[in-house]
Parts: structure tokens; C-alpha cells; sequence
């Protein structure tokens, strides 16, 4: 692949993105797009704060979800998927947007991170992207990743992690790491923390099995998804090649080869 690659950070307010791109981002004003985007959402819930504070799927009142931009039917159906909150898919939604605003823009490659979750496409036949697991204090945690390979033209694919021990987002299990791969970013999120509040149990294994057993409930709104907790793992579903990435500091970050 000779095309350029663009490297960037977008810091506004909440959101804290890392963009890797075939497009400058900052030509086709990527900034602007996810100020808009904020700007949506501020304005949805001014005018229906339980949208912003119920940790439960939202439900609209004789309201059409057409009729809603498009940020807030991704983040209402991703809700109503998961069984969570809506703002529980926020930082995927906000990924996954980005993602296609910057594919109407012509680009055949990009990844954006949003504090950990990752909306990406890969178009490049001879090009593939290794993802680091970052998982806290757990062993595990930089030792090993995803490898995505080239499958087929304008494949999106949304990874997002969820976690009871690293962060600030709200969790009621005890994973070190939940990570889901969806063909959107904005499910996969709203899942990772769904399947993360049912880890939990005395034993590590124990709180890996139990989060599978709720993510079997999930299976056909997800590609694959992985728990972590101190040395225990757990898979599901259909995952890309796990790699050792022999990186010691990983951390919301990616390597590519």
C-alpha cells in the first residue's frame, strides 16, 4: 500500500479519538463532523433527559425512530439490543459515525479509536491490522491481540471493550476485559458492557463463565467477543487470529503491520 497515511488526535470535550486514515481528517473538517454530532445529542437530551440518565434500553413515546438523527437511532437500537442504556454505546456510535463519514469522503482505510473503542475499515487486500488487548492488571494484559486480515471490499467492523477493573464507565461485573466484535461499532459497545455486568463470580473462571453464558444470549448481534479476568480467558463466537503482540505498554492503542 503507497497511499499516504494520516495520524491524528481529536480532543472535544468527552470524546478523545485516535485517527488513522488514507484521508486527512483534517482536509474533509472530521473535527467539525463529531462537533455536530455532540452538538445532536446535547440538544436530544435537553429535551429528554431520561435519555442521558436511564441505564435501561430507551424506549420512545409515540415516536417514529426515523424521524430522530441518525446518531440517536444508533445509540436508541444498540440500546434496545444490549439492554442498556443508551450513553452504554456512545463512544462506538461516535466511532462508528466518524468511520462512515470519513468512507464518503473516499477513504479505503481507517481506524478511529474513541477511549477504547474502535470502528475500522481495511480495503487493502495486502494490508493487515493488528489490534493490542489491553485489560488492566491482568497478565494478559499487551501480550496479545487481534489480527485482521483483508476479507472483502467495505467491510466494516466495530471492536469495543468493556471493563469492571480499568475506567470510569459504569460496570457491575469484575472483568478485566470485555472486548465484542460487531459489524457496527455502536452494538458492539452497547454489548461489551451489557455482557460485562454479568461477569462476575468467586473465582476468576467462574466470572468468565458466567459472562459467556450472557453473551450466548447476544450470539446473533455479534461476530465474536473475548473475556478477560486476572489469568482466566474465555472466547465466543468467531474471532480473528489471537497474536502475541510482545508490547509491554498497550494501552487504547494499536499496532499495524
Amino acid at each position: 500500500m503507497d497511499k499516504s497515511i494520516f495520524k491524528k488526535k481529536i480532543s472535544i470535550e468527552e470524546t478523545k479519538m485516535n485517527v488513522v486514515s488514507d484521508i486527512d481528517s483534517e482536509k474533509v473538517n472530521l473535527n467539525n463532523f463529531i462537533v455536530n454530532q455532540r452538538d445532536i445529542l446535547k440538544k436530544y437530551i435537553a429535551n429528554n433527559p431520561l435519555f442521558f440518565k436511564t441505564l435501561r434500553p430507551y424506549k420512545l413515546k409515540n415516536q417514529d425512530i426515523s424521524s430522530n438523527p441518525k446518531i440517536i437511532r444508533k445509540m436508541i437500537e444498540g440500546s434496545q439490543i444490549a439492554n442498556v442504556g443508551p450513553t452504554a454505546t456512545l463512544a462506538g456510535t461516535i466511532a462508528e459515525l466518524s468511520l462512515d463519514y470519513l468512507t464518503k469522503n473516499n477513504s479505503n482505510y481507517s481506524i478511529l479509536e474513541n477511549g477504547g473503542d474502535i470502528a475500522f475499515l481495511n480495503n487493502y487486500p495486502e494490508k493487515k491490522v493488528i489490534f493490542g488487548i489491553y485489560a488492566g492488571e491482568s497478565p494478559l494484559s499487551g501480550e496479545i491481540g487481534f489480527e485482521f486480515k483483508y476479507k472483502s471490499k467495505n467491510e466494516k467492523m466495530g471492536i469495543c471493550t468493556s471493563s469492571g477493573s480499568v475506567g470510569y464507565s459504569i460496570s457491575y461485573g469484575r472483568s478485566d476485559c470485555v472486548t465484542v466484535i460487531s459489524k457496527n461499532a455502536s452494538i458492539a459497545d452497547g454489548l461489551a458492557t451489557s455482557i460485562g455486568n454479568n461477569v462476575n463470580g468467586v473465582l476468576d473462571q467462574d466470572a468468565v463463565e458466567n459472562g459467556l453464558s450472557a453473551a450466548e444470549e447476544f450470539r446473533e448481534h455479534f461476530i465474536g467477543a473475548l473475556i478477560i479476568v486476572g489469568e482466566s480467558i474465555g472466547t465466543i463466537g468467531k474471532l480473528p487470529k489471537i497474536v502475541e503482540t510482545n508490547n509491554e505498554f498497550i494501552s487504547n492503542d494499536f499496532e499495524e503491520k
